[in-house]
């Protein structure tokens, strides 16, 4: 049997028992109400966040049908949203220009929208757990100008990070913001965290874990054409952003270039490597980045898991795809796959990761690929969804998920058209899809 044969073979298998298993998925969705869909500007995976819970309450945002940024709360366990149309619009025929948020330690939302080389947007609450939001407002004052790619973290004490582009593709550096609730000021932490020297930048995925480090990982790229995209790097702080390190422990000069990069994965130019995808860090610390790339000599674009659990960098290849597809050339594209996103948790003394992702080959539904334990890598996919969902691709509640262990996904069927294109997609439902996970 030959190695195409094989893979087939093994692809089927899978899919069968992932039939068996669907209908014991218990998966509720929440609807919201309905909002633009033309493109992909609700449902990129670089919204940090989307959705987002404080205490009880969970928050979410969106764009509506006029371009307005709408933002709504409930509380967990109930299907009644409080909505707010805000008085502020973003350029939705551009996909970048999404929309993020997150709540600090004190219950104050932060917003910030409309972002593709263009001065800051960014608004907050106007007390904890407001809807309506200030005007809009600076947070530094410097390197503010040419803004892309806006995400909010939060830190274990409450205050909050802000990373963002400053620059454009191929030749941007990394900013960094803090935000101290106590005073409710922004300082920069570093106006260059990643330098592309002029002739590259960094296409970041992060996030913080429960004992408060902060970890990144990145794709370098060297021309606005995505086809550019090359090896996966990784760096860590354990003192909210100051210093920085390998996954070693050593110490990082700053700012980091791609000479001082740690590679975890080395992955060539024109292998149909994504970036802005996704990463999570376990309870014990341990890091994982979901993305993926086509390997030498094969033909497929697959899913790959890249994880340390604790010495070294482990790949895993899903291996499950038989579509293939190039990425080339630069803005928005359509993509017969999602960019996934990764969840992951320690079992015993076992890790479990679970993939999240959408493919034209399993009708572009919400599904999710699970491993109970990657000392193995045996991969089962179900569908979460059964309707579908375009181009969507998946974000969820980072802080529920992290601190309860329930994935909440915002949902929403959109088209996306190559190369910044709009389609004459009616407003379509924003709903939450909430699923308890059984690994």
């Amino acid at each position: 049997m030959n190695k195409g044969t094989l893979l087939t073979v093994l692809m089927f298998c899978v899919i069968t028992v992932n039939a068996q298993k669907l209908k014991k998925a218990k998966v509720s969705f929440v609807p919201v109400d309905t909002g633009w869909a033309a493109n992909s500007v609700n449902t990129v995976i670089f919204r940090k966040n989307s959705l987002v819970t404080f205490g009880d309450t969970q928050f979410i945002s969106f764009y509506d049908k006029d371009r307005y940024v709408v933002l709504g709360k409930r509380k967990l366990g109930t299907q009644k949203w409080e909505l707010k149309k805000t008085p502020y619009q973003g350029n939705t025929a551009d996909a970048h220009n999404t929309i993020s948020m997150m709540v600090d330690g004190e219950g104050y939302l932060h917003l910030s929208w409309d972002h593709h080389n263009n001065p800051l947007r960014y608004a907050r609450g106007l007390y904890p757990g407001s809807l309506q939001l200030t005007e809009k407002l600076p947070m530094t004052g410097k390197v503010e100008g040419k803004v892309s790619y806006p995400e909010f973290y939060k830190l274990q004490n409450g205050n909050l990070l802000f990373f963002y582009r400053d620059g454009g593709s191929g030749q941007g550096n990394l900013v960094i913001n803090h935000y101290n609730t106590a005073t409710k000021t922004w300082t920069q932490l570093h106006s260059n965290l990643i330098d592309g020297e002029g002739q590259r930048n960094a296409y970041w995925q992060a996030c913080t874990d429960t004992k408060g480090t902060i970890h990144i990982s990145w794709v370098w790229r060297e021309s606005p054409d995505v086809a550019s995209n090359h090896d996966l790097c990784y760096a860590r702080s354990k003192d909210g952003g100051k210093t920085w390190e390998k996954s070693t422990g050593e110490k990082y000069i700053l700012p980091i270039t791609a000479a001082t990069a740690e590679i975890t994965c080395a992955i060539p130019q024109k292998s149909e490597l994504i970036n802005q995808t996704s990463m999570f860090a376990d309870a014990a610390g341990n890091p994982y980045i979901a993305t993926y790339w086509r390997e030498q000599n094969t033909s497929f674009p697959q899913y790959h898991l890249v994880y340390n659990a604790g010495a070294n960098w482990h790949t895993q290849n899903l291996l499950f795809r038989s579509t293939p597809f190039s990425l080339s050339g630069a803005g928005s594209k359509s993509i017969p796959i999602a960019r996934p996103q990764i969840i992951a948790k320690e079992r015993g003394s076992k890790l479990a990761a679970a993939i999240i992702f959408r493919d034209e080959e399993r009708g572009n539904k919400a599904s999710i690929a699970i491993n109970k334990n990657l000392q193995k890598q045996k991969w089962i996919i179900k569908d979460l969804s059964e309707h579908t969902l375009g181009s969507w691709e998946p974000s969820y509640d980072t802080e529920l998920w992290k601190n309860k262990g329930r994935l909440h996904l915002f949902i929403q069927n959109v088209v996306q058209v190559d190369a910044e294109g709009i389609s004459n997609t009616a407003p379509q439902m924003v709903e939450v899809l909430e699923w308890q996970p059984d690994f």
